[in-house]
């Protein structure tokens, strides 16, 4: 029996070695394309040499079958994939090696033969621009190099299986993805990452999967090149090869739609389960529930594009739609795509569905109290509907060295887990890669999966048992632990009155004063306070009454609007821990200055926290319960973090003293 660890290696080792072969086309495109410009070539080129090989069997069957019907005044396109096996096929005898040969020649076969492909495989090149790229290799004289090149590529599925054109398919999407610097985690999931978060979205169920011939679907809403479609269909298959397992995927990139679409042709799946299109604005798939769905979708990247779709669905749907719940920042649009896979999810008495996604940091934690972002987080939680949330190495990624987390959703917990969210630490578990890729540096081993696998499984029992060896890699918490209310502590306003030259130019350029007096009117006020220059009242009563008296003096009239006692408030009164306190509609008034924020957990009561917490610092604080807000954030750095303390002091004065000699010694050889 072939050990499937060494089977997997050897098929990557396969593709990355085929990939590399394929990517030497690369050679002839310099001078005449930009790097960043190979995929728009080498890719349609890939597809249309490995669908080649895969109709060559039945490609003579296929022909004659079409000519006959024809001929006799058929359609006889309905009739053609049981001909060639497959669903799709070519109408010619054409192939690449048949089409090397004139310039003219080359020129006018390819897109003929592009073109005689069935309309569902004809679209994927429609969607690479194919034929634009003919024409130009045409005009720059290479078209004859580039046929002759993949013509002598054997991607027969005998040669090359399906799983290594995957891989290698994969393997030059990120090729060129490096040479064009697209946005960080746009299009690729490394297949360790690939892997970890498949078996663990799948592997609670694999006793129910092992069983009889089971029927699962599969959903990813940015499949890119269909990478996490691919793992889940293996997982499952893996332990029972009779499951029947339908893969839906979403793909705004074309050319990553079309590689994927191509995928699903080869293996003789329905392709119009991969659409293309915007998930968040066109979900393709709007009456469609799924068992398991899975996604990595872009870090970082703004929905701006898409923020009338969206807005106008939270606004006319609310709940009825993906959005309801709220909207996050428009520079992040990741929370957007977790809500979108929620809205999929099979009723719990209908066998519910369990979704793993890929996250950045900041949905974590990123904004404030009753943010669109914290009321995501409180619906989730508050429906209990988080299982676990998982943190992975940085530098894990080809365009990103940031950090990363699996979030696993499902709305059919067991038992053992409902109410709770485990937090799993696995940032620790990698290995250093010989050789970088882009910003990749670091990979996770299999032996490294497998140890996660276990952390997740066992994490409950592991975050019990206090001398369980892996205790501090897991964390596990009530819902309403991350929950808190956001509450605002004020203190009184207290100030002394004083009158100073620095006071009179602030009141020349008040805005108030200058509103209430007019321009040619500010100096005479500020002229009639000249007498007060230097004197201080410790409260506002004396201080309005001297300079009521002052300005009587002036022949300037004392006003008791808002307007003008706040603007002349601003001017002379000057904040004094010692001052009097100012009020307010018979309250002490807040301090704008001196207002603070606290993050109270749920379960605490504020006033008991206020007395405990603030008040032995702030004699004088209240909190405002009026403005308290209810918020949600998954702090995972804070609850594992381990305090290292500083180093001794002696051990410090040691090193700097013998780096000390060290110089000294280095510079007496340079005096010599």
């Amino acid at each position: 029996m072939t050990d499937p660890k060494a089977q997997a290696a050897a098929e990557y080792a396969q593709a990355t070695k085929l990939a590399n072969l394929i990517w030497e086309v690369a050679d002839l495109l310099r001078g005449e394309y930009k790097r960043s410009d190979y995929g728009k070539v080498i890719l349609p080129f890939t597809v249309l040499r490995r669908l080649e090989c895969v109709l060559a069997p039945t490609r003579n069957e296929v022909v004659s079958e079409f000519r006959r019907l024809t001929a006799r005044g058929r359609n006889p396109h309905p009739f053609l994939p049981a001909k060639s096996g497959h669903s799709f096929y070519n109408t010619t005898r054409l192939t690449l090696a048949s089409i090397v040969g004139g310039h003219e020649e080359e020129k006018a076969n390819l897109p003929q033969y592009v073109q005689a492909f069935s309309p569902d495989a004809y679209d994927v090149f429609l969607k690479f621009r194919f034929e634009e790229q003919i024409q130009h290799l045409v005009d720059t004289k290479l078209l004859h190099k580039v046929v002759s090149a993949f013509a002598g590529y054997n991607l027969h599925p005998k040669v090359i299986s399906n799983h290594v054109m995957g891989y290698a398919f994969e393997e030059l999407i990120r090729k060129f993805s490096e040479e064009s610097n697209e946005t960080a985690g746009e299009h690729f999931t490394p297949r360790e990452v690939i892997q970890l978060i498949t078996r663990l979205l799948i592997t609670p169920d694999l006793g129910e999967l092992k069983v009889g011939r089971p029927t699962r679907t599969i959903y990813d809403p940015t499949c890119g090149t269909g990478g996490m479609l691919n793992a889940g269909q293996d997982v499952i298959h893996e332990h029972n090869t009779k499951a029947d397992v339908y893969a839906f995927g979403q793909e705004l990139n074309p050319e990553s739609w079309a590689i994927c679409r191509s995928d699903m042709m080869i293996k003789n799946q329905d392709i119009e389960r991969i659409q293309l299109g915007n998930t968040l604005s066109d979900d393709k798939f709007e009456d469609l529930r799924f068992d398991y769905m899975l996604s990595n979708p872009p870090f970082g990247v703004a929905w701006k594009k898409v923020q009338k779709e969206v807005e106008d669905e939270r606004d006319n749907l609310g709940h009825r739609g993906r959005f309801g719940t709220g909207t996050p920042r428009i520079s992040d649009g990741s929370l957007l795509f977790l809500q979108h896979m929620i809205s999929k999810m099979r009723p719990a008495e209908e066998g519910g569905s369990r979704i793993g996604i890929v996250f950045n940091g900041s949905p974590l934690f990123s904004g404030a109290a009753e943010s669109g972002e914290s009321e995501i987080r409180r619906w989730i939680l508050t429906k209990d509907w988080l299982e676990a949330v998982v943190a992975l190495p940085d530098q894990l990624f080809y365009n990103t060295g940031i950090s990363t987390y699996f979030w696993i959703l499902t709305n059919r917990k067991d038992p053992a887990h409902k109410g709770k969210v485990m937090l799993v630490d696995a940032r620790d578990q990698w290995v250093k890669m010989r050789k970088s890729l882009g910003d990749k540096r670091k990979v996770i081993s299999e032996e490294q999966i497998t140890h996660v696998m276990k952390l997740y499984a066992d994490g409950l029992e592991i975050a019990a048992n206090e001398s369980h060896a892996f205790h501090g890699k897991v964390k596990v918490f009530d819902n309403d632990d991350f929950g808190y209310r956001r509450i605002t502590v004020e203190r009184p306003l207290k100030l002394r009155f004083e009158i100073t030259e620095e006071t009179l130019e602030e009141a020349r350029e008040s805005k108030g004063l200058i509103k209430h007096f007019g321009e040619a009117g500010i100096e005479h006020f500020v002229d009639s306070l000249q007498p007060l220059l230097g004197k201080t009242w410790p409260g506002k009563k004396a201080a309005w009454t001297a300079v009521n008296a002052a300005l009587a003096d002036g022949r300037i009239p004392w006003s008791r609007t808002t307007a003008f006692q706040k603007a002349l408030r601003e001017v002379i009164g000057v904040r004094d821990p010692e001052g009097e306190v100012q009020m307010k509609k018979g309250e002490p008034e807040p301090d704008p200055e001196l207002r603070d924020y606290e993050n109270v957990p749920l379960d605490l009561d504020v006033e008991q926290y206020l007395k405990e917490e603030v008040l032995p610092h702030v004699p004088d604080a209240w909190i405002d319960h009026e403005k308290t807000k209810i918020g949600y954030e998954i702090p995972f750095a804070r609850h594992f973090y381990v305090y290292e303390p500083p180093r001794p002091l002696a051990e410090i004065d040691a090193e700097l003293s013998g780096l000390e000699a060290r110089i000294q010694g280095l510079l007496g050889k340079v005096a010599k």
